[in-house]
């Protein structure tokens, strides 16, 4: 049996997303019980060069929402990428659960041959749908959370594989 492109995008997507809340959550908690001002952990980065752990979550919201837009060939959602606090980054993560999950599987599954443009600084960068999704989307997402799940680690809070993996 053939795997739908809707099963290897909107799944995956979704728990990545809810796994990141989860750690975000106890990013609050650690936050609040250490008297660590929650700047300090939103700001944090893993090298000078990187981006910060609010950042990344942005990223994180905006390939999965890309990714399910385009892969069913509608405008992609446009956040304004000025969360301030985890309530704002959870909020935001909330929001791009709930689209992903207002997608239908018909409107991705056939995608694996649609034309997929990705804005880039340089210039577009043209995929069909299943690299798109299997070369860019799925290593970006891991990506920022992972990072994500670093800077945190880094910076002292007691999460580990499970975390990142989520409950089974």
């Amino acid at each position: 049996m053939a795997i739908s492109m809707y099963q290897a995008s909107i799944p995956v997507l979704v728990r990545m997303l809810g796994n990141l809340s989860a750690i975000l959550k106890k990013a609050v908690a650690y936050a609040e019980a250490k008297k660590i001002e929650p700047r300090v952990l939103l700001d944090a980065r893993l090298a000078p060069d990187m981006f910060p752990l609010t950042r990344q979550v942005q990223i994180a919201s905006d390939t999965a929402k890309g990714c399910g837009a385009r892969l069913a060939g509608i405008d992609v959602p446009k956040y304004e990428d000025n969360e301030a606090s985890f309530d704002e980054l959870q909020a935001r993560i909330a929001k791009t659960i709930a689209f992903l999950n207002g997608l239908r599987p018909e409107q991705l599954d056939g995608s694996e041959d649609r034309d997929v443009t990705i804005p880039t600084r340089d210039q577009p960068l043209q995929l069909k749908g299943l690299p798109y999704l299997q070369h860019f989307v799925l290593p970006n997402l891991y990506f920022h959370v992972t990072t994500a799940y670093a800077i945190l680690r880094h910076n002292g809070l007691d999460i580990g594989k499970i975390d990142y993996l989520g409950e089974r």
